[in-house]
């Protein structure tokens, strides 16, 4: 599936790796909670790069201890509109102040994309045939916004304020 970073298609180095699948040898993988707690200590040793998948019923704080070890946490969307990873993600950001990629996977929309940027996704999983054009016209719909979030874009009360000073 092609990956969306930072608002270009690249190539996904990263492996998804299922509960009772053998992890590779080599290369980054994304295990599932079950498995990171179950095996944290040998996934923290190897040379390449580990992170985590998490459901919509896990939460930012079920990885908080252990976001130094983590390259990469990514949301799962069962479907669309539950919108539980969005809390996760901006909690992750804000609250526990992870810097590294927040991914999201699973059902998303392009329409969805503007919200999960503002939120602190920073990488997704877009269905095949999707461009980068799409995804750009989804996050250019918008460009003044009222509520501040975790992407740290001004809000039009503070541009008020400040072009009152």
């Amino acid at each position: 599936m092609p990956l969306l970073k930072n608002g270009k298609m690249i190539d996904d180095p990263w492996v998804h790796v299922a509960d009772e699948v053998a992890i590779p040898a080599s290369g980054p993988v994304i295990v599932g909670l079950k498995r990171w707690r179950e095996e944290r200590a040998a996934l923290i040793k190897r040379k390449d790069p580990v992170g985590v998948r998490l459901r919509s019923d896990h939460t930012a704080g079920d990885v908080a201890d252990d976001l130094d070890h983590l390259g990469v946490v990514a949301f799962a969307f069962p479907v669309f509109r539950d919108g539980r990873a969005y809390t996760n993600a901006r909690r992750l950001r804000e609250r526990h102040g992870y810097r590294g990629e927040i991914r999201a996977i699973g059902n998303v929309l392009r329409d969805q994309y503007l919200f999960m940027q503002r939120c602190g996704f920073d990488a997704l999983e877009v269905k095949e045939g999707e461009t980068v054009e799409d995804w750009q016209r989804a996050t250019g719909a918008f460009t003044v916004f009222y509520q501040p979030a975790a992407d740290g874009r001004e809000t039009v009360m503070r541009k008020r304020h400040r072009e009152a000073s």
